[in-house]
């Protein structure tokens, strides 16, 4: 009795340990004491089998859209090592494993994307505190359709999925052969470090000077010049993204989401001195939420200007949509740009000299 007690005591310590040992290799951030071209290439491996399990645990059937995202959200970090090892890697390396990481997460999106349309509309009928217009609710119908069809056209994709597992299998062979140098503190990554700030720096720009539409729209109001038409010219209506801005918001965007990852990469487990990086990581994260409901909002607009039958006889419910959409865009809008400009506040050189030198205090 007291033997098997004691077995099954020693059984569980084990399998305690265990998992705290995977818990630590499939860790997205560096560990306290591990060099970069160490952890980063740990990083790596644990994203591609966290991805390949998420695929296969689902069968049979098609992933949820939980697993999608999950999966989804791991690609886009590969994507972001990818890039922040760039110099490292070669140029013909960066494309080949980039383009394998993107065409993936292409494939995956399906009922996800329809999924997100559909909770952009729940969420801002919900923020307006009224019950939805008729109009309101044939859209949200015709949603739930179009959502279920895609479940069903992802069910029926069982080979592509295989194909994307097979893709993600083989890439991870190469990135366990990859060859980095063993560089002094954060050399390793500062050239791609450097470079992801400076375009999300360069995309900042570009988005606060190109053409806002619906700022345009309030000025004219205000000046009595309302002319109540939308980019493509029909009474009431709102291109989202044939809005200038918004395309330039949405490119920020995946440079905003590039230095997120970055800066959780760095940030080392066990190192309480990791400030300005752990700051940086917050503030990306926080803004790229703000960027994605922008665009989000961008696709509903899209959509409820193609929903004719939905609103037929109902242009008023579509006029009063599409007013609170583009409401809340410029809200965020503004709120990104002003979060942007302290985020991105220093040069590049700057700002890679002072996390160079928080990792150093925080080694010794």
């Amino acid at each position: 009795m007291g033997v098997s007690v004691g077995l099954a005591l020693v059984r569980v310590e084990l399998d305690r340990r265990a998992s705290r040992a995977r818990r630590a290799e499939r860790r997205f951030g560096l560990l306290a004491h591990e060099h970069p071209e160490e952890g980063l290439r740990r990083i790596a491996l644990g994203q591609l089998d966290r991805a390949v399990e998420l695929l296969e645990d689902d069968v049979p059937g098609a992933p949820g859209a939980r697993t999608v995202h999950e999966t989804r959200k791991a690609l886009k970090r590969l994507r972001a090592l990818v890039r922040l090892l760039g110099h490292e890697l070669g140029e013909q390396a960066f494309a080949r494993e980039n383009a394998t990481l993107r065409d993936a997460g292409r494939r995956l999106a399906g009922a996800r994307d329809a999924e997100v349309i559909l909770g952009t509309l729940d969420t801002l009928t919900k923020r307006s505190g009224k019950p939805p217009r008729r109009g309101v609710k044939r859209l949200r119908r015709e949603l739930v359709a179009e959502r279920d069809r895609a479940a069903r056209a992802d069910l029926a994709a069982q080979a592509a999925r295989a194909e994307v597992v097979a893709e993600l299998r083989a890439l991870r062979g190469k990135v366990a052969r990859w060859s980095l140098p063993e560089l002094p503190g954060i050399e390793l990554v500062e050239p791609g470090l450097k470079e992801i700030y400076r375009q999300g720096r360069r995309r900042l720009r570009r988005a606060a000077r190109a053409k806002d539409i619906h700022g345009k729209r309030d000025r004219d109001k205000r000046k009595g010049r309302d002319k109540r038409k939308g980019s493509n010219g029909k009474r009431g209506t709102v291109k989202g993204l044939e809005d200038p801005r918004g395309l330039a918001l949405h490119e920020w965007r995946k440079r905003v989401k590039d230095l997120r990852y970055t800066a959780e990469m760095l940030d080392r487990k066990g190192s309480g001195r990791d400030r300005r990086i752990r700051r940086v990581a917050r503030r990306a994260d926080r803004l790229g939420e703000m960027l994605g409901e922008e665009h989000d909002l961008a696709v509903l607009a899209e959509r409820v200007n193609a929903a004719d039958a939905a609103f037929r006889g109902r242009k008023g419910d579509r006029k009063a949509l599409l007013k609170a959409i583009a409401r809340r865009r410029r809200k965020l809008r503004q709120r990104a740009l002003r979060d942007g400009r302290r985020l991105y506040r220093h040069k590049p050189k700057r700002f890679v000299r002072e996390v160079r030198r928080e990792y150093a205090r925080a080694a010794k």
